[in-house]
């Protein structure tokens, strides 16, 4: 039995949040012909990838989309071992998704071990001293006291339990209030960011595969304003709208599309692209020499057809270009070998 008696978070719910549930949960019914293609293991696997790198990005790690791949593979990659060792950990605590139950602290402080084990000695427990959050040399908010930390999250997790608000709202709630307590000494983003998926995906099973941390990543400087403008309002609002944004564009990429026109040269193209490479690699993956019919015949029109991306898109020159399949590119790809297995 949950009990009553908890301290509710500060939050409003306004026009705009109404209007993005509203439009989520459409969006949302709309993956109910994706619900097959979703769990293959290819665009399974890819969109895991994608949330771990997603995740583990925004607080700093610069491994590559295609680093990762290789180490979640057992291959050798040569890489700072702290950065190799935060993606293992990652992988165990997204694999161990599913058995997780949202509403209960003591699964919250076992996976905060799990991703962190290795990394900090106050792995799995509440933090026992002051924190702040930092942006370059300035503080720019103080966490509560530690001794007040077992009581915030108590409360927080009693809101939780309560199930009083949708949860595209509570989930978005609970990870605000997270960052806010900030009640690790370390790893609080990407334990809350987890935690949401976790609400995200008891409400509806399709967000295990949906890479809603991707899109924060591409939005990090939104993402902290959001967190800074709802602490300076002392109301949860401003990071709510912008998280159901993120969830919002994210189930839209997921959901259905026309299958694209693609020519046996993209076609290859798609199937030789592995993690994120770069222009001169993939051409040499395909045995391409002349680099004006390979950008001509395999990938712009690859581009055009929103099945490949750039990974700096307002940088299209940059000698760090890199190369990736979206979500279109992968539903195709899965699409294709599912034919040619009839």
């Amino acid at each position: 039995m949950v009990s009553k008696e908890f301290k509710r978070p500060p939050y409003t719910i306004t026009s705009e949040i109404l209007g993005l549930v509203a439009a989520i949960g459409e969006a949302v019914g709309h993956l109910s012909t994706l619900s097959d293609a979703s769990k293959a293991l290819l665009l399974r696997r890819i969109n895991r990838i994608r949330t771990i790198r997603g995740s583990l990005a925004i607080e700093g790690n610069t491994l590559t989309e295609e680093q990762m791949t290789a180490i979640l593979d057992g291959k050798r990659v040569i890489a700072d071992p702290r950065e190799i060792r935060e993606v293992r950990n990652a992988k165990e605590a997204y694999e161990r998704l599913g058995g997780w139950r949202m509403e209960a602290e003591a699964d919250l402080l076992e996976a905060h071990r799990v991703f962190m084990e290795g990394l900090i000695e106050e792995a799995g427990v509440y933090r026992r001293g002051g924190v702040g959050v930092m942006a370059g040399e300035r503080v720019v908010h103080m966490a509560p006291q530690a001794n007040r930390v077992p009581k915030l999250m108590g409360d927080l997790f009693r809101y939780l339990a309560s199930g009083k608000d949708h949860p595209l709202v509570s989930g978005s709630v609970f990870h605000y209030e997270l960052e806010f307590i900030h009640p690790f000494a370390d790893g609080n983003g990407r334990i809350g960011r987890f935690w949401q998926t976790l609400i995200l995906t008891r409400w509806n099973p399709a967000f295990a595969n949906i890479p809603v941390e991707s899109l924060i990543h591409e939005r990090q400087e939104q993402y902290y304003d959001a967190l800074q403008e709802s602490t300076r309002q002392t109301d949860s609002a401003p990071f709510i709208a912008f998280m159901l944004q993120a969830i919002l564009e994210a189930v839209k990429a997921a959901a259905p599309q026309v299958t694209p026109q693609v020519t046996p040269q993209v076609e290859r193209a798609l199937k030789a692209i592995k993690g994120e490479m770069t222009r001169d690699g993939l051409q040499r993956t395909l045995g391409l020499r002349d680099r004006k019919s390979f950008r001509r015949r395999y990938l712009d029109p690859a581009l055009a057809g929103g099945l490949i991306e750039m990974t700096i898109p307002d940088r299209p020159t940059s000698r760090l270009q890199r190369y990736r399949l979206t979500e279109r590119g992968l539903r195709w790809l899965q699409q294709r070998e599912t034919n040619e297995g009839r």
